[in-house]
């Protein structure tokens, strides 16, 4: 190749390099924008009920000891429901999701709490890493829902 070809070539590649990174991150800070944007609508952990336990259904960490995230809906055993959805706004690479977490008494149906979370993954670049990922709000998912919802009771005598 002659040397203005060569240069040609090189500058060609170095504006397509940086045209492609410049545009693979816009959709992921889109969808993180819009992942704030709804978590401020309506994201969160909202209790509408607490329930007191005694201190043996709880573990070392504060956290109810009963809890079984692999028994679907039984997860609480037989006196809560525990639902849990999750709706794909986005799916590929990047990916955009809502998880809705609702606990629920059965013997009354009454709901006790619930935790909405949006989420973002991907997005980036091809390579060895990790996809990058975002999640809002920053209190949210079923633990730190269940350990609003179940406190417990204090030995007062």
């Amino acid at each position: 190749m002659e040397d203005g070809s060569m240069r040609k070539f090189l500058a060609f590649f170095v504006f397509a390099g940086l045209a492609l990174v410049s545009l693979t991150g816009c959709e992921k800070y889109q969808l993180d924008a819009e992942a704030r944007r709804l978590c401020a609508i309506d994201g969160g952990i909202k209790v509408y009920e607490t329930v007191e336990l005694p201190p043996e259904k709880f573990n070392e960490w504060g956290q109810p000891n009963f809890y079984r995230p692999d028994q679907g809906e039984n997860a609480l055993g037989v006196d809560y429901v525990f639902k849990k959805k999750v709706i794909y706004y986005r799916q590929g690479n990047p990916e955009m999701w809502k998880t809705h977490i609702q606990v629920i008494r059965r013997i009354d149906e009454k709901t006790l709490g619930v935790s909405t979370s949006y989420s973002r993954r991907g997005g980036d670049l091809p390579g060895p890493a990790h996809d990058s990922s975002f999640g809002c709000p920053e209190d949210r998912g079923d633990v730190p829902l269940l350990m609003r919802i179940f406190q417990q009771t204090s030995d007062r005598k």
